[in-house]
């Protein structure tokens, strides 16, 4: 759903959930509403986790390109304490945030900030990744992305590890990585 005058919350906080499978334009998503909010000069605050060492150190990084300084945090804690002053939230790749983060984000809306959160819903067997879930059943608002099957060209909705690790984690992009529809995901 779109954010607009006409539904956005008025003196309270809230969660917005930006989910889907690898290549779906989360972060792109997650990119474009966080410019939006700098453009109404809201105080912004966006934050990555630091394993997450893909396309930057210190920028939250779209497959396309598009990307966003950022903090690096080691732990979902952090993220509350440094968005004191914010107005608007950004996490980026919250799946790889322990069940900590359920809550910070909980108490960042109660506290009247807007929290926008990104991340995978379904880890590469297609199973709930993190705290995604979670989130999702206490968000206000939900958008959930679908990429292009590359297989088959249906719309995707998981991610397929290419390799043999069997690690939960595995960072890496298209070299370890495919969008695929529910028929063509293979665990």
């Amino acid at each position: 759903m779109e954010i607009t005058p006409h539904n956005t919350p008025k003196e309270v906080g809230w969660i917005e959930v930006i989910c889907g499978c690898m290549f779906s334009g989360k972060t792109e998503e997650l990119i474009r509403r966080l410019r939006r909010a700098q453009i109404a000069r809201q105080n912004v605050v966006i934050f990555k986790p630091a394993v997450d060492t893909r396309y930057s150190s210190d920028h939250i990084v779209s497959h396309n390109t598009q990307s966003l300084s950022s903090t690096v945090v080691k732990n979902a804690l952090e993220i509350l304490e440094l968005s004191k002053d914010a107005q608007v939230v950004g996490i980026d790749e919250a799946q790889f945030f322990s069940d900590d983060l359920i809550d910070v984000c909980e108490k960042l809306a109660n506290m009247g900030k807007r929290v926008i959160v990104a991340g995978l819903d379904q880890d590469y067997r297609g199973k709930p990744f993190g705290p995604i879930p979670h989130l999702l059943a206490v968000a206000e608002y939900i958008t959930k992305t679908l990429a292009i099957c590359v297989v088959c060209g249906n719309p995707a909705d998981r991610t397929q590890r290419i390799t043999n690790q069997q690690e939960l984690v595995v960072i890496g992009a298209k070299d370890i990585y495919e969008a695929r529809c529910r028929k063509c995901h293979q665990v």
